[in-house]
């Protein structure tokens, strides 16, 4: 009896497909109908059992053959599709956008919004402001846009639209804002430091011109102190010399004085001895 081909799928699955070649089994209608027996019970003129086997296995080879020639067609395409275990091969589902997030947002339903049309909905003041957050040139703001019920978190540079990010809820929007708020943080932590070490540098100028300054009226009061003490001790000088003068003069005065006492005494006495002693009664 004549063999047909049989798709038969390989024992793992994913593997290749085969071709797999096998015997038709003939036993049973052998046994039924044995060579040379006669069905003594169908009517004359009408096709016998054994015609209508033959005929039914002619048709069976004509669709295994049209069947053969179909997969030797598609052997490509069959060949590069996926096999699952049981049934035909599963189509290829359709692609979606996947949602794009930052790394430690994953799972949260949160996408990068388009930055042409997030600035039209700002130039057309179709959000509300729900929080705004500002370091220098930094600026991260979490808006509402009533008429999709969406969220929008932005992050700009100097007032250029540098990130923008749209949340389905306000959870999801309130994290996305609290991450580009850190980010904006740590990128403003050099400007804040500039600003730290100026505003430092301005006192620490400050304090050094005023203790310039004070260093400067010290001393000019220790050069004053100096001439002063100069000045001083030139006029102790002077005023001990004048002293010493002074007392040179009393000391010639107070002898004159005394010669001229003793003078004095002297012309007194001899005065007094021409006056005549007067004797009491």
């Amino acid at each position: 009896m004549k063999s047909f081909l049989n798709r038969r799928r390989a024992a793992e699955p994913g593997g290749p497909s085969h071709l797999v070649a096998v015997a038709r089994d003939s036993s049973s209608a052998d046994l039924a109908h044995p060579a040379g027996s006669v069905d003594t019970h169908r009517p004359a003129g009408e096709p016998g059992p054994h015609h209508e086997a033959e005929t039914a296995h002619q048709q069976s080879n004509d669709h295994d053959s049209a069947d053969t020639l179909d997969y030797h067609a598609d052997a490509a395409t069959t060949a590069r599709m996926p096999i699952h275990s049981g049934g035909a091969p599963r189509p290829v589902s359709t692609l979606h956008a996947v949602p794009a997030m930052p790394a430690h947002l994953s799972g949260r339903p949160v996408q990068i919004a388009d930055g042409a049309s997030f600035e039209a909905l700002v130039a057309t003041h179709a959000m509300t402001t729900f929080r705004s957050f500002r370091s220098f040139d930094y600026t991260v703001t979490l808006l509402f846009h009533g008429e999709t019920l969406g969220y929008f978190v932005a992050l700009h540079q100097d007032g250029a639209l540098w990130h923008a990010f749209r949340a389905a809820d306000i959870d999801s929007a309130g994290a996305v804002f609290h991450h580009l708020q850190e980010q904006a943080t740590r990128l403003a932590d050099g400007e804040t430091r500039i600003a730290q070490l100026s505003a430092q540098n301005v006192l620490l100028a400050r304090q050094i011109e005023d203790s310039e300054a004070q260093a400067e009226r010290l001393r000019v009061d220790l050069q004053r102190h100096a001439e002063q003490e100069h000045r001083v001790s030139a006029r102790q000088h002077q005023v001990r010399k004048d002293v010493a003068q002074m007392e040179a003069q009393r000391i010639a005065a107070q002898a004159q004085l005394n010669k001229a006492h003793r003078t004095i005494h002297q012309l007194s006495v001899t005065s007094s001895e021409g006056v005549p002693h007067l004797h009491g009664r």
